[in-house]
């Protein structure tokens, strides 16, 4: 997506650029608004429009209503500044909102991988266990653990597919995220898994 500039602000940007490269001299006179209506191949309302807004910014002045005279070089760079501040800011944020949309499609995609793996776990594999909920335990070692960082799969062979956490469950939580009192593990693995996780989150030694 591109950052549509309307034309009587583009024109007035190239014209506070000309009063800042001094191409259009301070005190001098601006061409009448039906030469540059022709110059910048648009209509003479959006000349006026462009030096209108000029004028807000103190970089011409408007003399006897049709007069459009260079007021100020600083004032012109200022403007331009301004302007490219602006659309800075704009970009960031429609960057910002692509990548939130990236990352929507992303997490629907990882739940509809999620599922299928649930669905192969409960109905395609008749040697592996279908998926087991277990409550974390309030005085568990896991609490304020990584999954990463308590390595529950190497000491279990779980494989956990999702965690409850008061109403909402987090599917497929990556290995950074923490443990807290009262969430719910959902994992998958062999047959003795569930009483591995229960000495694991317990703090039993096998």
């Amino acid at each position: 997506m591109e950052y549509s500039i309307p034309r009587y602000l583009k024109i007035a940007v190239n014209i506070a650029e000309r009063i800042a490269s001094n191409e259009l001299p301070v005190g001098g006179k601006l061409k009448g608004r039906s030469v540059l209506s022709t110059e910048y191949s648009v209509s003479a309302e959006t000349i006026r429009r462009a030096m209108s807004l000029l004028a807000d910014k103190d970089v011409v002045k408007i003399a006897n209503g049709k007069e459009n005279i260079v007021l100020s070089k600083e004032k012109a760079v200022s403007f331009i500044k301004s302007f490219n501040n602006d659309s800075i800011i704009y970009n960031l944020r429609l960057n910002l909102a692509k990548a939130y949309e990236k990352r929507v499609t992303v997490d629907q995609e990882i739940n509809i991988l999620t599922d299928r793996l649930i669905n192969m776990y409960r109905y395609k594999r008749s040697d592996i266990i279908k998926p087991v909920e277990i409550q974390l335990p309030v005085h568990s070692h896991l609490i304020g653990k990584s999954i990463g960082g308590a390595e529950f799969w190497h000491n279990t062979g779980a494989t956990i597919i999702g965690i409850i956490r008061n109403e909402d469950t987090v599917v497929s939580p990556g290995p950074y995220f923490e443990f807290l009192p009262n969430d719910k593990i959902i994992f998958v693995g062999d047959n003795n898994v569930i009483e591995r996780v229960n000495a694991f989150v317990n703090g039993i030694k096998a």
